[in-house]
């Protein structure tokens, strides 16, 4: 009630000075002009121990991982060490080794219990191998993992692959957040072919409700151009031509993985660095067709003066 009180009010109600005195030893909130106590059991938040440097504080700290949706259990149960020592360091006997050995044994079939904690144990293993093979960061496998347990809940997982629902929803995390991963480059990593992961990955769209913002060529196009090693003032031209085609509404109906390749090959023109529509195709992972299609519609549609 006091902390409540001193929130909306910060003023001593007798003197009305707003130099009050925070006493975490006693518990008091005390005002220094006319010693009123306006609170006398305020509760310390701190920790009881002190620090000083941030090893210390990091060798201090007795908390454990924060809650995490790419755990299956969220990262909230505890693990039994395989430490055969006590705290002093001597060595356990034969009777506590044994127990300790079945204690840690049951509390890892605890953990997986039922049939939900061992299909998001499976889920979350493969989506931490996914991740790790293609370079995926922390928060866009958390958001990955939220898409999957909303789709066990929902009852899409019954019945499907368990690695394709995982792969879908880490490429639909992708596209979620304007990452330039692409289905061809998740389904190569996953174990589970292309059109498996496209169905399972409509499904989701469709069943969870899923606006899916429209994925751009500029979201490809740095992945493109670091790939080749093409240089940033290149890529800026290229940038500059996919804005303008974007304005006369060229892009429309394109795949925007051949436009940002065709955009980046007019740009090295432009820019006289050397680079061939093979190099940039297979960047791309499009064909040399797809990128010699598109260089011609922006040439002749943003009306581009360009060497034969």
């Amino acid at each position: 009630m006091g902390e409540q009180w001193l929130k909306t009010k910060v003023e001593c109600p007798e003197c009305s000075s707003t130099n009050l005195i925070h006493d975490y030893s006693t518990g008091e909130i005390v005002c220094s002009n006319c010693g009123l106590v306006l609170t006398e059991q305020k509760m310390d938040q701190g920790p009881e121990w002190r620090a000083f440097t941030q090893e210390e504080k990091e060798s201090r700290s007795r908390v454990g991982i924060p809650t995490s949706y790419s755990v299956h259990d969220k990262g909230l149960s505890t693990a039994i060490g395989r430490v055969d020592r006590d705290a002093f360091g001597r060595k356990l006997p034969l009777a506590t080794r044994l127990q300790m050995w079945r204690l840690r044994k049951w509390q890892i079939r605890s953990r997986v219990h039922s049939s939900v904690d061992r299909n998001l144990a499976q889920a979350m293993a493969e989506l931490d191998r996914l991740s790790d093979k293609i370079h995926i960061p922390q928060a866009l496998k958390e958001r990955a993992a939220v898409i999957y347990r909303k789709a066990l809940d929902k009852g899409l997982v019954r019945g499907r692959s368990i690695a394709a629902i995982a792969a879908a929803s880490l490429y639909a995390a992708c596209r979620l957040t304007g990452s330039s991963r692409t289905l061809r480059e998740i389904s190569n990593t996953s174990l589970v072919a292309k059109k498996d992961v496209a169905r399972c990955y409509r499904l989701l769209i469709r069943e969870l409700d899923i606006q899916m913002p429209i994925a751009g060529p500029l979201t490809y196009l740095s992945k493109i151009g670091e790939k080749t090693n093409i240089t940033g003032q290149t890529q800026g031209i290229a940038v500059k031509i996919i804005r303008e085609a974007m304005e006369k509404r060229i892009t429309a109906g394109k795949d925007p993985m051949g436009l940002a390749a065709a955009a980046l090959y007019i740009a090295c023109i432009l820019n006289k660095e050397k680079k061939t529509q093979k190099e940039i195709a297979e960047a791309a992972e499009v064909t040399e067709v797809t990128v010699r299609n598109r260089y011609k519609t922006l040439r002749v549609q943003l009306d581009l003066k360009l060497p034969d």
